[in-house]
């Protein structure tokens, strides 16, 4: 092939990963649909990274309290949203079992009920975030300098909770569908809105008054909020392929109870990790504040690194649960062992990187030589041991498309809840800090095994689908 030509066929193959509209999932090949749909939610999740990477940025320059504050403050935020981030992965599986399966009505009912319970429970978990993060925060130690900061930061963050979420169900439905270009889009206006807004509020520029930790928390709020809004304009104009009713937002206790089933174990698994990180504060509290910094800055690089194994995950839960739809259980299988082998190899090798160049990596963040040199050997611990969270992710975004969230459940909180905490509890006690960075590592290694081993069973392919999304209504 002349260059030209090699020149126009990869035009065509860029402009078919980011179009989506010939994109099959149930049919062909494994990698390229993997691809296609995996490579918008990578991009999508560097941009929702990107919020608090903006922060930390900022934050990190206008006071070393304010940097530990929100290492406080980012796991109670995943608290918050883990609570109710279940019910937008059960609209997640239902949308994409029902496209796969040919019932598109269905899959837009399913979406229209979502959104009406998804928003209930989060303007109720930001009410609740409200009035218990101050109890929370001095539950975890926050010391005194920083405890303030960290609260009003919380606060914010919580009255913002339904813009912050919805967003996040937008993903979530979209996704399902096998449309991860447009929430990509949308996202990348919200992230490039609140990077503007940040310095601009955190240290009083122009006009604006110098709000400090609290300006970062607007920030936030404000260009998820418009990114929200934008995500409903979508799925009420239906010009993205999903489309949600009015008609169909009565709410439906039937189907709640189906949502509740698939995504109340999603919840757990969130809510799971979300308390390991906050536990895992009360540990890193018992230290200096340049290790609560240093854990902060890396526990956000990790968000980081991450973002290609939950990506493909996430792709591989919309692949296994549009194939499982259409009966093709060999074909959800042959996609979860693709992408487990694929995202183990891109992880290893960027855990060399993470090793190498970890001194300059946390340096982005602080200026301080402590907080580097903690947030160093943080990094070295756990870099090599990168590929095996790809594992243990691969598998348990099969789980969930196969609509099997306790099973992902049960191994996320095991790994995590059982064995990472306490472990970093009791290895601190004798080795310092290094034990709470040796727990991150080998509860890695040991989720991929875990993982792996359950999904041998089989147990996963007992789906049954005979039970639609309740009474299925008519045409508009």
């Amino acid at each position: 092939m002349n260059p030209r030509g090699a020149l126009a066929k990869l035009r065509q193959e860029v402009a078919r990963a980011f179009n989506q509209e010939d994109l099959d999932l149930t049919t062909g090949g494994i990698a390229k649909p993997l691809a296609y749909l995996s490579l918008p939610i990578v991009v999508t999740n560097l941009f929702q990274t990107a919020y608090n990477l903006a922060d930390t940025f900022w934050v990190g320059r206008y006071s070393t309290e304010a940097l530990a504050a929100i290492s406080f403050a980012f796991p109670l935020v995943f608290l918050l949203i883990s609570l109710g981030m279940g019910l937008s992965v059960a609209g997640s599986v239902m949308v994409a079992q029902n496209v796969g399966a040919g019932k598109d009505r269905e899959a837009e009912y399913a979406a229209s009920q979502t959104v009406v319970f998804s928003v209930a429970v989060s303007v109720v978990m930001g009410i609740l975030g409200f009035f218990v993060v101050d109890d929370l925060l001095t539950i975890f130690g926050a010391a005194p300098d920083v405890y303030p900061l960290a609260v009003e930061y919380m606060q914010v963050i919580s009255l913002g909770l339904v813009f912050m979420f919805g967003f996040l169900m937008f993903i979530s439905l979209m996704r399902g569908y096998g449309n991860t270009v447009t929430p990509m889009v949308v996202m990348f206006f919200s992230v490039l809105l609140n990077i503007i807004l940040d310095p601009f509020l955190i240290f009083g520029w122009w006009v604006f008054p110098r709000l400090g930790l609290e300006g970062a928390a607007i920030a936030t709020v404000f260009s998820r909020a418009l990114a929200f809004v934008a995500g409903l304009a979508v799925l009420f104009a239906g010009s993205r392929g999903l489309e949600i009713h009015l008609a169909d937002m009565r709410p439906d206790l039937g189907f709640a109870r189906r949502i509740l089933r698939i995504g109340l174990p999603a919840s757990v698994e969130g809510t799971g990790r979300a308390l390991s990180i906050n536990l895992m504060l009360i540990v890193v509290g018992l230290f200096p504040t340049t290790v609560v910094a240093a854990f902060g800055i890396g526990t956000r690089v990790l968000s980081v690194v991450f973002m290609p194994a939950i990506a493909v995950a996430r792709g591989v839960e919309t692949m296994s649960g549009q194939n499982i739809g259409a009966d093709q259980y060999d074909r959800a299988a042959e996609a979860t062992w693709f992408a487990a082998r694929a995202t183990f190899v891109l992880l290893s090798l960027v855990g060399v990187v993470g090793w190498i160049w970890a001194e300059p990596i946390i340096a982005v963040f602080t200026s301080d030589p402590d907080v580097v040199a903690v947030g160093v050997t943080f990094m070295r611990y756990i870099a090599p041991t990168f590929g095996f969270m790809g594992i243990m992710r691969s598998y348990n975004g099969s789980f969930r498309g196969a609509g099997k969230t306790l099973t992902a459940a049960a191994i996320s909180v095991g790994v995590l809840g059982v064995l990472r905490l306490p472990f970093a509890f009791f290895a601190s006690q004798s080795i310092g800090a290094a034990g709470i960075w040796l727990s991150f590592a080998l509860s890695n290694v040991l989720g991929a095994a875990v993982a792996y081993a359950w999904y041998q069973r089989g147990t996963w392919r007992g789906v049954d689908l005979s039970r639609g999304p309740g009474p299925a209504p008519s045409d508009d």
